[in-house]
């Protein structure tokens, strides 16, 4: 065999790989469902850039989107609000993707997507992934609330929010006061909805289309300092002894009220728990993305 035709067959081989290998990272890039990223509380797209950075290293070509509705000061609009708005945009996002969906919902984000999810007709969501959300509510003085309620304190902000006036305001919308039970389940519009705390007609069909996702994902842990209790990432929250009850033993897992524990008992409830993260920074943590997110974008 002369030279020439080694250099050939090499010259060959070489191509069909860098062919073949083209091929194999256009697959990927393709393959990768759109993620969809809901803010949270005085947030908006340019604060998850990094997030969609860390996205499109690990999954090349993926069509990333922070929703751009509700920023900053109008993410204090009243929930039910939002989820008009983010049902409309997302919906229309869904319809482009025959192959489904991937959706990461930060803080607040979090209780707009359970209220998308609840509503909208039919979704294609594959993962939900919520990132540090007060998914069972909140009660807590953080920094958030003492800056827009100055003279009110946890134990008093209920004169508020369990109002119609405190119900349009989002805050009011996941305010859960463990001393004040009653006024909650009686005033509160939307969480004790979406949680099944209060039985409502719509519930039962709520229930089918939270289920309908293919894998839940919960991000949260003890160092958050804005999420009281931190364990509200997680579906936990304070009796009235103010003592943490874990996701397991609240009445809403137990009784399944809107298919928590059949995710579980499907093995399609994934809890990630990390240390040493504020609030503001879950979504600029790279060691996050890589340990609780990328594995569910696929």
């Amino acid at each position: 065999v002369s030279l020439l035709s080694v250099v050939q067959i090499l010259m060959t081989e070489m191509i069909l790989h860098l062919v073949f290998l083209s091929i194999a990272l256009l697959d990927a890039a393709v393959g990768y469902r759109p993620v969809i990223i809901i803010h949270g509380l005085f947030d908006g797209p340019k604060q998850f850039t990094n997030l969609a950075s860390f996205i499109s290293q690990t999954h090349p070509g993926t069509n990333v989107t922070t929703v751009d509705l509700y920023d900053d000061m109008a993410s204090l609009k009243p929930l039910w609000d939002q989820v008009k708005g983010f049902k409309a945009a997302v919906g229309q996002m869904m319809e482009n993707a025959t192959d489904g969906v991937h959706l990461i919902c930060f803080s607040q984000g979090g209780l707009v997507c359970r209220g998308v999810l609840a509503t909208i007709p039919k979704h294609n969501v594959h993962s939900l992934i919520f990132l540090s959300s007060p998914l069972a509510g909140q009660y807590g003085d953080t920094s958030y609330f003492k800056y827009f309620f100055p003279k009110y304190i946890k134990t008093k902000i209920y004169h508020l929010c369990y109002t119609l006036f405190g119900q349009k305001i989002s805050i009011c919308n996941f305010w859960n006061d463990p001393h004040q039970r009653e006024r909650y389940l009686k005033t509160n519009n939307y969480l004790a909805l979406l949680n099944g705390e209060r039985e409502h007609p719509n519930l039962t069909q709520w229930r089918k289309r939270f289920v309908s996702i293919k894998k839940l994902v919960l991000i949260g842990g003890p160092d958050d300092g804005v999420i009281t209790p931190w364990q509200s990432s997680f579906y936990g929250f304070y009796d009235s002894n103010e003592t943490v009850v874990e996701m397991k033993a609240e009445d809403w897992y137990l009784k399944d009220a809107f298919g928590l524990k059949t995710l579980d008992s499907r093995g399609d409830l994934v809890q990630c728990m990390f240390s040493g993260v504020h609030h503001t920074s879950w979504h600029l943590n790279y060691t996050v993305y890589k340990d609780c997110i990328e594995e569910w974008l696929t």
